[in-house]
């Protein structure tokens, strides 16, 4: 199929963007990357009347660790921030080596994956896991800043408004002394998830748990946060009956939809699978006593 008749603009800098945001509001599609926007067009799954490139704006293509922080800006190519990932945050590199295939992280970006908000995505789980926040703006001044919490409201439906554009993704980045572990259930290398889950655990000097942290994908309606596996482990010793009591808690909350893939127990059941293993693992890098 083809997509539907719309206007082109292809904008110079951010506030020709941002202009053309607010003259369109919802009748505007972003282009950066357009590895989910293409596809959307010709299956006339949306139909706006400008689609509005961004690939010229100067300063959006920015990769850097300041502050404690990864700042990605909006064309920042999923393949560019994996190769930075690699020295620098595994989680991270270990959950874009699973998005997609090679040729869609070339062109696709980190900040185009967030804001599509498809709920069985791997980096809108690891948003969540590693407390992010993404920055907007719009025409009508200023910037706003909505944490990963914040960002996701239900399936491809995220807190932005019609005229702004998400500028910035920042990842809070590990503190010393913090193990990782990410898993995923898929019929295929490549396809999307049936279920997933990323793990952060940071040891005390004593061995105990000082914070974890668990996203889960493909098991609701957004990219969930297992907080209650983190407060069965917050403080305690990680032995493997208290790993599976959190594994537990981070499974018993879920509310899965069953489809032709995957029923909602068995989505469910694979949870409490992945926790426990990703948290093992998180436990194991991240040292400390036995």
């Amino acid at each position: 199929m083809k997509p539907a008749p719309f206007d082109y603009v292809r904008a110079g800098s951010e506030a020709e963007a941002l202009d053309t945001l607010a003259a369109h509001g919802g009748d505007a599609k972003v282009l950066a990357g357009g590895q989910s926007l293409v596809p959307l067009l010709n299956l006339r799954l949306v139909r706006p009347a400008v689609v509005l490139d961004v690939n010229a704006v100067p300063g959006l293509d920015r990769l850097e660790e300041r502050d404690g922080e990864l700042r990605v800006g909006a064309l920042v190519r999923l393949r560019a921030l994996e190769r930075w990932a690699v020295r620098r945050a595994p989680l991270l590199a270990a959950a874009l080596r699973l998005v997609g295939h090679p040729a869609i992280r070339v062109r696709g970006t980190a900040v185009g994956s967030l804001v599509h908000a498809d709920p069985a995505a791997e980096l809108p789980a690891l948003f969540r896991c590693c407390e992010g926040m993404l920055v907007v703006r719009s025409a009508r001044g200023g910037e706003r800043r909505l944490t990963a919490d914040q960002l996701y409201l239900a399936p491809l439906t995220t807190a932005l408004r019609d005229d702004e554009l998400a500028v910035e993704a920042r990842f809070a980045l590990p503190a010393p002394g913090t193990g990782w572990g990410f898993a995923e259930v898929a019929r295929r290398h490549g396809d999307f998830a049936l279920v997933g889950c990323a793990t952060l655990v940071t040891r005390g000097e004593d061995g105990r748990v000082a914070r974890a942290r668990l996203g889960l994908f493909g098991v609701g309606s957004t990219p969930v946060r297992a907080t209650a596996a983190e407060a069965v482990l917050a403080g305690a010793a990680p032995t493997p009956g208290r790993l599976r009591d959190a594994a537990a808690a981070a499974a018993a909350g879920l509310e899965p939809d069953g489809d032709l893939h995957a029923t909602a127990d068995y989505r469910r059941r694979v949870a409490a699978v992945l926790a426990a293993r990703t948290l093992a693992d998180a436990v194991e890098r991240a040292g400390g006593p036995s």
